[in-house]
């Protein structure tokens, strides 16, 4: 049976683990509303980090249906995205998405990231030496 919590150990909490997903960036979904940023772990844990400026939504409210939003949707999809840190960034407009439509793009960006990042890990990594 899948686990749907969403304890500490999923979860990025530090300056440092932003900061490591923002700059090794391994693979990007953009989905108008949002941006998904992930970069590849070490071990099979896959921890989220979520985004949601004052700035996109004035209304805690709001920006906590976000939030929640975005939190049930990887938890579903957490076996999926096993050994990944990634960052949810909401974007101007995300407010006036309804929370169906918004499930619904999330989950489509979810598959999106899974199909890059299987994609990515496929290809070789020294080119260089490919060529010659």
């Amino acid at each position: 049976m899948t686990d749907f919590c969403f304890p500490r150990q999923v979860r990025l909490l530090t300056a440092g683990d932003y900061q490591t997903v923002f700059n090794h960036t391994s693979c990007k979904v953009f989905a108008g509303e949002f941006l998904l940023l992930a970069v590849k772990r070490d071990d099979d844990l896959s921890r989220l980090g979520l985004i949601v400026a004052k700035k996109n939504e004035k209304r805690a409210v709001g920006r906590n249906r976000i939030k929640r939003l975005v939190r049930d949707s990887f938890r579903h999809h957490k076996v999926e995205l096993a050994g990944f840190d990634v960052v949810f960034l909401a974007r101007q407009g995300i407010k006036e998405l309804d929370n169906p439509t918004l499930s619904k793009r999330i989950d489509k960006a979810w598959h999106q990231l899974i199909k890059r990042s299987k994609k990515a890990n496929n290809q070789p990594k020294d080119t260089k030496a490919k060529q010659k």
